[in-house]
């Protein structure tokens, strides 16, 4: 199993930038590719960006590309999310996820473990 806990969330103004990590604790991180998704009041979950256990390949959506990025730094069991020139449509609650299978892909079936979520709310 893994734990997963994020943070670095907060309120901040268009154009502005956040990082987000996901820290994970159990064990072997390494093993398992990991994902952001974001959910907004009334909206479903969305997949965010997603990569694999070496880190060598990611996955992003349409939506933030360009703009996002994922990374993660093995050695320190964790995941991050750089965001900038972030939206006020980039309001949301964003999760990190773990998938044991190794997939990073855009569907929240395929991740095993969720973290509670950090906010972020842009303001216009």
């Amino acid at each position: 199993q893994v734990q997963l806990v994020e943070s670095g969330g907060g309120l901040v103004q268009a154009g502005d930038s956040l990082r987000l990590s996901c820290a994970a604790s159990g064990r072997s991180f390494s093993s398992y590719s990991m994902g952001w998704f974001r959910q907004a009041p009334g909206k479903e979950r969305e997949f965010v960006a997603a990569i694999t256990r070496s880190g060598r390949s990611t996955n992003t959506a349409d939506s933030v590309k360009g703009r996002f990025t994922i990374s993660r730094d093995n050695a320190k069991n964790t995941v991050y999310l750089q965001m900038n020139s972030l939206k006020p449509e980039d309001t949301a609650n964003y999760y990190c996820a773990a998938s044991s299978v190794g997939i990073y892909g855009s569907s929240p079936r395929g991740y095993d473990y969720w973290g509670q979520g950090t906010q972020v709310t842009v303001s216009s």
